[in-house]
């Protein structure tokens, strides 16, 4: 077995849509970034690809690289996922925490549960999603980002 680790963090920025873990949530900000900015799938992405020692998400698609401009992240999540399939591993299991006080992502965690297990290619029994207030400490409980972090357990396939 193989386990990897995964972190992610975004700003919080005015007209931006906010989706997480592939949802889209209705609030006035959303994260800011080359891609669609979802710290959960990018947690994600990044705590398979370290199982397998297959790189990380930036290497993968740069920011640099116009190609990934406002990109599904879940759709990278999918790709990333199908490389670690092809490197000779199936996926054990996906443990992730997403930290931002507002808005409340409690009632969406089981659809992020449903649209990562999708992409990913696995049962939803396989994928837990928690959602973590920070009590209004740092970045963000302030509201001025989001973070989420990750780990994954790989198996040879």
């Amino acid at each position: 077995m193989r386990v990897g680790f995964g972190f992610d963090a975004h700003p919080l920025a005015e007209d931006r849509p906010f989706i997480v873990g592939g949802v889209r949530v209705d609030h006035d900000r959303g994260p800011s970034g080359h891609s669609d900015a979802d710290v959960l799938a990018h947690a994600i992405a990044d705590a398979l690809l370290g199982a397998a020692a297959l790189g990380d998400l930036g290497e993968r698609f740069p920011a640099s690289d116009e190609r990934w401009e406002n990109a599904d992240s879940m759709q990278l999540l999918a790709r990333c996922a199908a490389d670690v399939r092809a490197a000779g591993f199936s996926v054990g299991n996906i443990d992730a925490t997403v930290v931002v006080d507002a808005p409340k992502l409690g009632p969406h965690v089981q659809k992020m549960r449903e649209r990562i297990a999708a992409a990913v290619e696995v049962a939803i029994e396989r994928v837990s999603v928690k959602a973590k207030r920070s009590e209004g400490l740092g970045y963000t409980g302030d509201g001025s980002g989001i973070a989420a972090m990750a780990v994954a357990l790989l198996e040879p396939a």
